[in-house]
């Protein structure tokens, strides 16, 4: 009996994985991806999207659930507040698993 081919396997394993990329920042994705609920879930939210950890933080630091909800629940209403602008501005120079303390603004 003759063995069968493996073609499809190898093919697979040769393709490398899709690029995912932050919803906010839009840089590469590190070693750790945190996923954002542009509408909280506590505000009935169900879709998420995948974004850096100090990008995550920096949002949550600068609105409540009730913000996001109502104002900010695309990227392009994040980006036009001043902070968040400011933020992704200077986010870019940083490799994609940049770390760093981030202040609570509220």
């Amino acid at each position: 009996m003759a063995r069968k081919s493996r073609d499809w396997q190898d093919e697979e394993e040769e393709s490398a994985p899709p690029v995912v990329h932050c919803w906010l920042c839009g840089r590469e994705m590190g070693s750790v991806t945190e996923w954002h609920h542009p509408i909280p879930k506590s505000r009935g939210g169900k879709a998420r999207e995948a974004v850096h950890p100090i990008c995550h933080r920096t949002i949550h630091a600068n609105f409540t659930n009730s913000d996001l909800e109502k104002r900010y629940s695309t990227v392009d209403a994040l980006l036009a507040h001043d902070e968040i602008g400011r933020f992704v501005a200077c986010i870019p120079k940083n490799p994609p698993d940049f770390n760093a303390p981030t202040k609570d603004r509220r």
